[in-house]
């Protein structure tokens, strides 16, 4: 029974429909509320369906990676760079996953909704009531993200915290090497600004939206982890060479 259920939720019928749901739902404020810029769609095109590895900075619990669901329904669709009317919910493309915290996905009913839309559960790594306190590698959450590698196109976000210039969180280098993924930088902007930290309310309406997805890395997955992450953080420019580098960076800091 709990293998039927299991595989109901991963089924096309159930994704698909909770994708039309959260679709239409979150469009408009997306794509009509506010204004979305995407950049870089073409290094969709040629991607093999599995073991495809996202990463991208983070500015909202939601909001970033339902945006980048849109994206790629909007792509097998073969929209170029832009959402146009979203028909792609009539036949999204599902083979996602993405990486969430297991307490914010059981707040509500509402994260619970986003749940079956492909969240890949994992503990935090920090916590900060009392500071920053990074924790070592889950061995079950990596199983769970390679696992999904194994079938789907999964997205991440290394630092694991919406705070920007995080460090980045070294189990997305250990599954990187030891899992060789192709693996796709995404830099986004103005969500901080459009929305609330959950992403589900506006805070400024009329804000630009950027999404750049950049060609796929050239990964050594020889090289030493520490390495591989440097690599990554530089690429979605949150590390230290991108601190200061720009003014929606700073106005970013700030509003933190």
């Amino acid at each position: 029974m709990a293998n039927f259920l299991s595989a109901l939720k991963e089924s096309r019928l159930v994704k698909g429909t909770v994708y039309a749901l959260v679709g239409l739902f979150s469009y408009p404020g997306i794509n009509i509320v506010n204004h979305l810029k995407i950049s870089g769609m073409e290094n969709l095109e040629g991607l093999p369906k599995r073991n495809v590895l996202f990463v991208s900075n983070h500015q909202t619990y939601f909001a970033d990676v339902i945006t980048f669901i849109h994206i790629f329904c909007a792509f097998s669709w073969r929209k170029k760079n832009r959402l146009g009317l979203p028909f792609y919910l009539i036949w999204p493309f599902t083979k996602v996953k993405y990486v969430a915290a297991e307490e914010t996905m059981k707040n509500n009913w509402l994260t619970k909704l986003f749940t079956l839309a492909g969240a890949i559960t994992v503990k935090r790594t920090w916590k900060s009531d009392k500071g920053e306190v990074r924790r070592g590698l889950d061995p079950s959450d990596t199983r769970k993200i390679t696992a999904a590698l194994d079938k789907n196109w999964v997205i991440t976000f290394p630092q694991g915290t919406t705070k920007p210039f995080a460090p980045g969180r070294k189990g997305t280098a250990y599954i990187i090497k030891n899992y060789q993924p192709i693996v796709v930088p995404v830099v986004i902007t103005g969500f901080w600004r459009a929305f609330n930290k959950k992403g589900l309310r506006f805070k400024k309406k009329g804000s630009l939206l950027s999404v750049t997805i950049k060609p796929p890395l050239a990964i050594d997955y020889a090289d030493s982890i520490e390495n591989i992450l440097e690599v990554v953080m530089d690429a979605i420019e949150q590390s230290k060479s991108f601190m200061m580098k720009g003014r929606h960076h700073l106005l970013s800091v700030i509003d933190k």
